[in-house]
């Protein structure tokens, strides 16, 4: 399965795409898609949009996953980032890609195992999972972390799908 996991953001939005099989996740490619504020609105969107469908028609993901949108008390910052994550998933639906959405919270809890963990440790955890070396800017660790929390979610659905039950004691 590959994903596209994204964290929007008008200025940066980050993304990650992962290769996940035999239960081993791997980051294919992951970077930061930046607008300059000099630009209209217009020009910043339609540069997330054409990049975004790059990449998915590189990679070819099976799903797309954003980070769902939260109450901001900053309004110019969450316009722009409800502003980008429409475009994103404006790309996702020209390119068939189904979507799915997952709380900043629950992102944390599936990598790190804390809903309240703070950018330092999603970003070891992320580098652990994938085993990755190099530096990752905030919006790249973020967005891989979306997308590994999806992978993680869906092979939780799979298996209680499959009526696979829950068995703590096999985790030790």
């Amino acid at each position: 399965m590959i994903t596209l996991g994204i964290d929007p953001g008008i200025a940066s939005t980050g993304y990650g795409v992962i290769s996940h099989s035999d239960g081993q996740s791997h980051c294919l490619d992951s970077g930061v898609i930046s607008t300059s504020k000099t630009r209209n609105p217009e020009e910043r969107l339609g540069t997330i949009y054409n990049r975004l469908g790059i990449l998915i028609k590189k990679f070819k993901p099976d799903c797309c996953v954003v980070e769902q949108l939260f109450f901001n008390t900053n309004v110019k910052t969450a316009l722009g980032v409800g502003q980008a994550r429409g475009t994103i998933l404006l790309a996702a639906s020209h390119n068939n890609l189904e979507c799915f959405e997952y709380t900043p919270l629950q992102v944390k809890q599936a990598v790190v195992g804390y809903g309240r963990a703070e950018k330092s440790q999603v970003q070891y955890m992320v580098k652990q999972i994938l085993n990755l070396k190099d530096k990752l800017k905030d919006d790249e660790a973020d967005a891989l972390a979306i997308a590994i929390c999806h992978v993680q979610s869906y092979r939780l659905e799979m298996l209680t799908s499959r009526g696979v039950a829950f068995n703590p004691e096999a985790l030790s």
